[in-house]
């Protein structure tokens, strides 16, 4: 694999409303085992949720970075409450450079001071990188259904203004968020009173079609997509056209051997068809899916030989 040295790998926040040692013990393995070289921490999806982990962050951060790791903050993707703008104006005040702004309003807060943009921050063309770039951002990541055509122009652009531009390839897509928590709605409750179901699937709620097929994954106000997206095939294009990142998203499986497949193939001591195989291994009966790079239906396995 003719993967550049300065192609980094990276691990997204965590989607789920997963338990607090669980997380404490994920990120514990993340730290100590896990061959990755940014990891992103905080609460991206419900504001609800923040209480139950966000103590702990201060260890995960040291652990973190004592392993090495640079640690970046991630704000909520969606700000509607008081507490929500609060939350994302104390995120945004800190004196870190390392953030990743999710919504307009971290964008608001933050000023003109240095940060990341978030996939949920929609930068799909040249004129909104480069708007983004003046408001003081330093890296991007691109939303999941671009294909790669608008890949290769979007990261060119950001790499002329001097950004790093980093692309999901691993890991359900995030489809949409909502003002509404079907999660809580499909058991009969209210948004306010959830009674934090959402725990109860710790890699999404299954949605299906009238004939009972899986089709999409609803974790709280956000809609997924039910495969895993898997650009491991795709890393060696990605880089080419000067992604500089590359990024896995916490799912319900051994997230180590996940990132140490990748690590291999990017190191070259794996070869594709290998590392694949691997890759299905660890995940099951999950389907993996490509379909957005490759301008498709987003839950379409597309073979690489279809690219040519």
């Amino acid at each position: 694999m003719a993967v550049t040295e300065m192609t980094k790998l990276t691990l997204g926040p965590i989607a789920y409303h997963w338990s607090a040692e669980k997380r404490r013990d994920f990120y514990a393995r993340i730290a100590d085992e896990t061959p990755v070289d940014e990891v992103y921490l905080g609460e991206v999806i419900c504001s609800k949720r923040a209480p139950f982990h966000e103590a702990d962050l201060p260890d995960t951060i040291a652990r973190l970075e004592r392993a090495g790791k640079t640690v970046i903050l991630s704000s909520l993707a969606e700000v509607m409450l008081k507490r929500e703008r609060k939350a994302t104006a104390d995120l945004a005040a800190m004196d870190a450079p390392e953030i990743e702004i999710n919504n307009a309003a971290g964008l608001y807060v933050r000023g003109d001071r240095p940060h990341r943009i978030g996939p949920f921050m929609n930068a799909y063309n040249e004129a909104t990188i480069a708007w983004m770039a003046r408001q003081g951002a330093s890296h991007i990541c691109l939303p999941t259904e671009l294909p790669a055509e608008a890949i290769a122009v979007a990261t060119k652009a950001a790499r002329d203004l001097g950004l790093g531009v980093e692309v999901q390839v691993f890991g359900r897509a995030s489809l949409a968020v909502s003002a509404r928590c079907y999660h809580a709605r499909a058991h009969g409750r209210t948004k306010d009173n959830c009674q934090f179901v959402c725990e109860d699937d710790a890699d999404g709620m299954p949605l299906c079609t009238t004939d009972e097929r899986p089709i999409l994954r609803v974790n709280g106000i956000q809609t997924q997509s039910q495969s895993y997206v898997d650009l491991l095939p795709e890393m060696p294009k990605l880089a080419s056209v000067g992604v500089t990142h590359l990024r896995l998203m916490p799912q319900a499986v051994d997230m180590v051997a996940v990132a140490r497949t990748f690590r291999d193939a990017l190191d070259c001591t794996s070869n594709i068809t290998d590392a694949e195989q691997a890759l299905h291994d660890i995940c099951g009966d999950v389907a993996f899916s490509n379909g957005f790079y490759y301008g498709q239906a987003g839950y379409r396995r597309i073979a690489m030989a279809a690219s040519g």
